[in-house]
């Protein structure tokens, strides 16, 4: 437990020394002038991050809290919203609407392909009264990027419908620039790209959005319109996790210093390498090319070799923890977080272990030939 491994799993990810050493700052008074000091920080730097100008919040609960919060603010029941569901977290996000007692109109993808503009677009002139569509930007289960969001949000703004985007498990990691694109409300979560310990979730809100939340019948401790109105005073409703709100001060201060542009650079560069990698070693990608994300990378395992074998002598001999596939894919695939404080150090360490491993499975390949079509990669970047 106390021996440092390389986490290269879609979250949590590795954490930098400087955002862990913040966690063991003394406790203050979350109703004082220094917790204020610290929540205008946090909230500078969150709409940097979000690229916008609408209210930003964070929650004490993990990215899935974030997700309930707003769907518990956004949507009554009965009301109607189009969920496209292309994996296990899209999925979910089906499951929390019809838990809130929304009408879900539900667009089926093959795992490991994305739902396009036109499908809802379709969706939206087929079927009267829809309230809200809500994507899940990055599905982590397979490690697919909806492309066509920014031709997904003209589609709601045309038709003046919410559009709600899971964000989870790439914001700051890939572009999302929330006021653009037209994103009603944005959610992601403190560990993954942003590089610090689980337990926060941020969200964004529009004024949009803030019509339709008025209108709701709220939940106690999830009530968004209560956080506006402690945010007046720089306060959050309920007692913070300040531990983690040390984090997070620290990891979006981290964001700033870098630059968001250059930080997206980062993540898509050491996924292209991953990816480079993967294809010279013989392995197939699950996402099309198109459809890649920059955070998880996800490619099918291959005939004759064991999956948790792999893993197992990754983690026991080479100090890298990476990630089976998840709900049907568990199995069929491995998934690597390529978030946070990724750079091409923790990269090649991965490939490295990578091709040790599936070498002691028996699995045939050229030497060497993952890292070097990395290297290559970095090269050119």
């Amino acid at each position: 437990m106390t021996e440092k491994k390389l986490i290269m799993v879609p979250g949590p990810t590795n954490v930098p020394d400087r955002v862990m050493k913040a966690m063991t700052k003394p406790m203050i008074d979350h109703r004082g002038p220094a917790f204020k000091a610290m929540f205008d920080s946090i909230t500078e730097n969150a709409k940097y991050a979000f690229q916008t100008r609408n209210d930003v919040y964070v929650l004490t609960v993990s990215g899935t809290g974030g997700l309930e919060c707003v769907v518990g603010n956004a949507i009554s029941p009965g009301d109607k919203v189009i969920v496209p569901v292309f994996g296990l977290f899209s999925g979910r996000a089906k499951e929390a609407v019809a838990r809130r007692g929304g009408r879900v109109v539900e667009l089926q993808s093959t795992w490991g392909t994305a739902p396009t503009a036109s499908q809802i677009r379709e969706a939206v002139e087929g079927e009267k009264d829809v309230k809200a569509v809500f994507v899940v930007y990055n599905e982590t289960s397979t490690g697919v990027t909806v492309r066509e969001l920014p031709e997904i949000g003209e589609i709601t703004r045309e038709n003046s419908l919410l559009l709600i985007v899971d964000a989870v498990s790439n914001l700051g990691g890939d572009d999302l620039p929330v006021d653009k694109w037209g994103v009603d409300i944005g959610v992601t979560a403190s560990q993954k790209c942003l590089a610090c310990p689980p337990g926060l979730s941020l969200f964004s809100v529009s004024p949009k959005a803030w019509e339709a939340i008025e209108k709701v019948e709220k939940p106690f401790y999830f009530d968004m319109v209560e956080m506006r109105e402690f945010t007046k005073k720089k306060e959050t409703p309920f007692t913070p996790a300040l531990p983690l709100f040390y984090a997070l001060d620290e990891a979006l201060k981290m964001v700033r210093e870098e630059g968001l542009e250059n930080r997206i650079r980062r993540h898509r560069t050491c996924s292209e390498a991953f990816y480079a990698a993967v294809e010279a070693l013989g392995l197939s990608p699950l996402p099309d090319k198109n459809v890649r994300s920059n955070t998880v990378i996800a490619f099918n395992k291959p005939e004759g070799v064991d999956n948790a074998k792999v893993r197992k002598t990754m983690d026991e001999q080479y100090n890298v923890v990476i990630s089976p596939g998840a709900g049907k894919l568990k199995d069929a695939i491995f998934r690597i977080g390529c978030m946070g404080i990724i750079s091409e150090t923790e990269t090649l360490q991965t490939i490295d272990a990578l091709e040790n491993a599936l070498a002691d499975q028996g699995y045939k390949f050229k030497k060497d030939s993952g890292l070097k079509a990395a290297h290559e990669r970095f090269r050119k970047n």
